[in-house]
């Protein structure tokens, strides 16, 4: 008897959204009314012209904030597709912090902490690291089980996704912060029955047909 053809991967491309006008300046955290900048724009552009190489994605997923919906909306409508909202792909929520300036965050006692040891984090009046890596996870792992064997997109932001990454590779969430996610970057995650593999991380530009991904 021959042994059966092991299935598919199934593929992840994780896109974080376009720059925005306070990109590095503040933290949005889930801030309402934040849109892509011009800048922003010319980057999703970028990342949906890169993905449109790519015949075989058959959804487009995205954070509900309009930063990551209006990437994901260049994305879908290369390909003459709707977006579809999961909010398991919500920014990390912030709370008291939403909206705060970057420098003013850095000089708070509590920095160190998000730093170098965010496992034991929790934003006042929000949510904690860890709560938000096991909702990014859960809910790419819903979208994997929903579409196995296919090409996906999700557009998130940038810790979920870091988060995201530390988990597929099996870093500590206490590590993540030392892997970078720049905005429009795509990150391909291939999920199969034997565990996760990262393709490629932060890819800012080139054919994505270079990894086999096709």
């Amino acid at each position: 008897m021959k042994d059966k053809k092991p299935a598919p991967p199934t593929l992840v491309l994780l896109v974080r959204h376009g720059l925005t006008p306070t990109t590095g300046v503040k933290l949005p955290g889930r801030a309402r009314g934040l849109h892509l900048s011009d800048e922003g724009r010319r980057q999703a552009e970028a990342a949906a012209a890169r993905i449109a190489k790519i015949p075989k994605v058959v959804a487009v997923y995205s954070s509900p904030l309009e930063r990551a919906r209006e990437t994901a909306g260049f994305i879908a409508k290369a390909r003459n597709m709707a977006v579809r909202i999961e909010r398991g792909l919500l920014e990390l929520d912030i709370g008291k912090w939403t909206g705060m300036a970057l420098k003013d965050a850095g000089s708070k006692p509590e920095w160190k902490a998000v730093q170098q040891h965010p496992s034991g984090f929790r934003f006042e009046g929000g949510e904690s690291f860890t709560e938000m890596q096991a909702r990014i996870t859960g809910a790419i792992a819903r979208m994997v089980a929903r579409h196995q064997g296919r090409i996906i997109v999700a557009v998130s932001h940038a810790d979920p996704i870091k988060a995201v990454v530390a988990h597929a590779l099996g870093t500590p969430l206490d590590l993540f912060q030392r892997i970078m996610i720049g905005t429009a970057s795509i990150t391909a995650i291939a999920y199969s029955p034997s565990g996760a593999a990262a393709l490629t991380v932060n890819s800012m530009d080139g054919d994505l047909g270079a990894l086999g991904i096709k």
